[in-house]
């Protein structure tokens, strides 16, 4: 059974280094950013940011030479869409129901984070040895192009609807990054929709759908695992290759119950990524489907629907958005969509 390592940093700045961080950002960026949006150039000037972070992003941060090999579980999603659940699902069944740690990461490296200081590498990650199914899970937000790919390795890849991903994405990026600095929700809507965003939903979800029919790529949606999370456990285990009793079933099932992680929401605490984060962050928070009115409205919804849908589209990927997350459809399930449709 993996055991707690307490070696993660979620606080790695110093009090006085945050409490300078935030007067300058009262006192000279908040003024700032006020006259650029009130001039109409706070779209601009994030776009301007968001592209620069994803230049940064897409120079490294990456597997290096690893090989995934027959021990490894590579947890495959956009930002926000499920991951922390997705993970934990994954572990408990690498560990039969009984995987303990201090924090999530201290058991599951993260090979494309920004702050690698922060998290465990690939070399001296959880070895595969430590778990009773001889299984290790790995978590990665990159394309599935840029993971690298082994016919003996295990990749779970959830999908979940963009509307929903950005209510969920604004608070978090805010809490973790920005502070008070963060823009309107409008502003930030436009650049997540938009080439310059950080991480491109459907960039990602389009390098996974065209490969769904490999037997080692598992894609499940977030809907239907809130839909049906013991379905969703018992599917992930059959995956991973790992028999599970009723006794162990029921303990995995459990352990990643909305209520169960909420309860130990510090051991899934992200870290702060500049001295601007909030000293309340939150991993996880809601956890529901269905819920960004919470922060669009139907027009900021049917943006979004419209955006992506025609993203898809240019990127050639059959993936029925309509059926699943349109407005119209929202299903919320791939279920009965060919492997080749």
């Amino acid at each position: 059974m993996a055991e707690a390592r307490g070696s993660f940093n979620h606080n790695p700045y110093s009090a006085g280094q945050r409490r300078v961080a935030r007067a300058v950002a009262w006192l000279v960026g908040k003024p700032v950013f006020w006259l650029a949006y009130r001039l109409g150039y706070g779209t601009r000037l994030w776009a301007k940011i968001g592209a620069r972070a994803r230049r940064q992003l897409l120079e490294g941060h990456d597997f290096g030479r690893y090989t995934p090999d027959e021990h490894d579980v590579i947890v495959c999603t956009y930002p926000k869409c499920g991951t922390n659940w997705a993970m934990q699902i994954a572990f408990q069944v690498a560990n039969l129901g009984k995987g303990e740690f201090a924090h999530i990461h201290d058991v599951i490296p993260w090979p494309d984070f920004a702050k690698q200081e922060l998290v465990l590498s690939l070399d001296d990650g959880t070895p595969a040895a430590e778990s009773p199914t001889g299984l290790r899970v790995i978590k990665t937000h990159l394309e599935w192009n840029r993971v690298p790919y082994s016919e003996k390795a295990r990749y779970i890849c959830i999908l979940r609807d963009p509307k929903d991903a950005f209510a969920s994405n604004y608070p978090f990026v805010r809490d973790v990054m920005f502070g008070p600095l963060m823009p309107p929700v409008e502003i930030w809507l436009r650049l997540f929709c938009s080439e310059n965003f950080l991480a491109l939903w459907g960039e990602h979800l389009a390098s996974y759908w065209k490969d769904r029919a490999k037997p080692n790529l598992l894609i499940l949606t977030f809907e239907e695992m809130k839909a049906d999370l013991e379905g969703a456990v018992r599917r992930i285990a059959d995956f991973m290759g790992v028999k599970l009793d009723e006794a162990q079933l029921a303990a995995v099932c459990e352990r990643s119950s909305f209520s169960y992680m909420k309860g130990i929401g510090d051991r899934f605490e992200p870290p702060a990524l500049t001295p601007l984060a909030s000293s309340r962050r939150q991993m996880i928070r809601r956890g529901e489907s269905g819920g960004s009115a919470e922060l669009l409205s139907l027009a900021q919804q049917r943006f979004i629907d419209d955006y992506f849908r025609a993203d898809l589209a240019r990127r050639g990927c059959d993936f029925p958005y309509d059926e699943v997350y349109g407005s119209a459809g929202a299903s919320g399930t791939t279920e009965g969509v060919s492997a080749t449709s």
